[in-house]
């Protein structure tokens, strides 16, 4: 037991060495994420746009709804980065972004 920790079943610390359970950790691991960012925002996750694996977890932006309007390419959405630790337990959010659905980026 010296220097091992303890790895919730399904998140991204727990593979047993099998290639699947990576994916399966990887999409829980979002989803989980999204879930608690709701709860904390009172606010929809629409979707994960970007992840990426960190040497302390992961770092996430997710799509969110903050204002539904009719019609619903005027409601107002807004990019989060998130930050969840190795166990899957979200560590920090910020709002990045914010825009309306139906506006595309400028290009650059």
């Amino acid at each position: 037991m010296g220097g091992e920790r303890f790895r919730t079943p399904g998140f991204a610390g727990s593979t047993g060495g099998n290639p699947h359970a990576v994916m399966a950790n990887t999409s829980e691991t979002l989803r989980r994420a999204s879930e608690q960012l709701t709860e904390l925002t009172g606010m929809e996750a629409e979707s994960v746009s970007s992840f990426q694996r960190t040497e302390d977890g992961w770092t996430l932006t997710v799509e969110v709804l903050e204002l539904a309007r009719v019609p619903d390419t005027m409601s107002l959405l807004a990019s989060y980065e998130v930050q969840v630790d190795q166990e899957g337990e979200l560590v920090g959010y910020r709002r990045v972004r914010r825009y309306e659905r139906g506006r595309a980026d400028r290009s650059r």
